[in-house]
């Protein structure tokens, strides 16, 4: 089947230029509910016996063959009803990722698949990480899941049925257009706002994780942009009009400005219309509290 693409409505035409030729089937939220919501509008429109592999538009997967073998993996498990997760095995402590702690190894004549999930952990402090990476058996939540269409609608009637059954509705009173499903805007509205962690996978007795190296990034701060981005000869990846002097491993995002830089290293300065963000890179999960000064 051809991939489903959740998207806002503001995001139809633009989702329809970068598939070009290639099909798609677009699923149109009429608000933003959270993810638990979103994914109940996909197990609502498709079969019940259909895989879903749940995956954040805003990723990069360098290692696509990897990312293959361990969907390969997950698949055995889905298939036995087991609500699947991909964990990163991660290579520093890092604060701004929540954690997946594996149990029990799983798997069938002499195959190893993944381990069911002893635990779910927010994002933690950083003694806390240092000591999970010390440990090991903990792997990033990369919020990429695959299951059974039924079985994740049945978890959801059971732990959050609320949010499925207005899902539920949303599609079958939705409107098609073309490649495009809206679904129905008062009927979704009545979905309560939850995560798909929180309203499902931390909740149910047969979640699994399967850990995988795959060159994963969630593009979820400024320091990872800069880490995928194009650099000069010092390291410094830029876009706009920007000047710089004996400057080093910057992110500079001029919009319609003119940036200077002159004997800075490691900072990211963002332009977007009069909003100016400069931080170090190094602090880049501290954006939020300039989210927040401006609310």
């Amino acid at each position: 089947m051809p991939p489903i693409i959740l998207c806002g409505d503001g995001h139809v035409a633009a989702v329809r230029d970068q598939m070009g030729v290639r099909e798609a089937a677009l699923l149109v939220e009429p608000a933003p509910r959270n993810t638990a919501a979103a994914i109940a509008l996909a197990v609502a429109s498709v079969d019940a016996d259909t895989l879903l592999l749940v995956m954040p538009s805003d990723h990069v997967i360098a290692d696509v063959a990897a990312f293959h073998a361990a969907i390969a993996k997950g698949a055995h498990l889905a298939q036995q009803d087991w609500l699947v997760t991909f964990g990163i095995t991660p290579d520093r402590p890092e604060t701004g990722f929540g954690y997946i702690a594996g149990g029990a190894a799983l798997g069938i004549d002499g195959d190893h698949w993944g381990f069911a999930v002893d635990r779910f952990i927010e994002k933690p402090p950083l003694a806390d990480a240092e000591a999970m990476l010390a440990a090991g058996g903990y792997s990033w939540n990369a919020g990429i899941f695959l299951f059974r269409a039924a079985r994740m609608r049945d978890a959801m009637l059971t732990h959050c049925r609320a949010i499925f059954e207005a899902a539920d509705r949303a599609v079958a009173a939705g409107m098609r257009d073309g490649d495009a499903l809206y679904a129905d805007a008062i009927e979704f509205g009545r979905a309560p706002a939850d995560s798909i962690d929180y309203a499902v996978m931390e909740k149910d007795g047969r979640v699994a994780v399967v850990p995988a190296s795959m060159g994963w990034s969630d593009v979820g701060s400024w320091h990872t942009l800069h880490a995928l981005g194009d650099k000069d000869a010092a390291g410094n990846a830029v876009a706009g009009d920007v000047f710089l002097h004996d400057s080093r491993g910057n992110l500079v995002r001029a919009g319609d400005k003119r940036v200077s830089i002159i004997g800075m290293e490691g900072v990211a300065v963002i332009v977007d219309g009069d909003d100016i963000l400069v931080m170090p890179l190094d602090r880049s999960q501290d954006v939020r509290l300039a989210a927040k000064a401006r609310d």
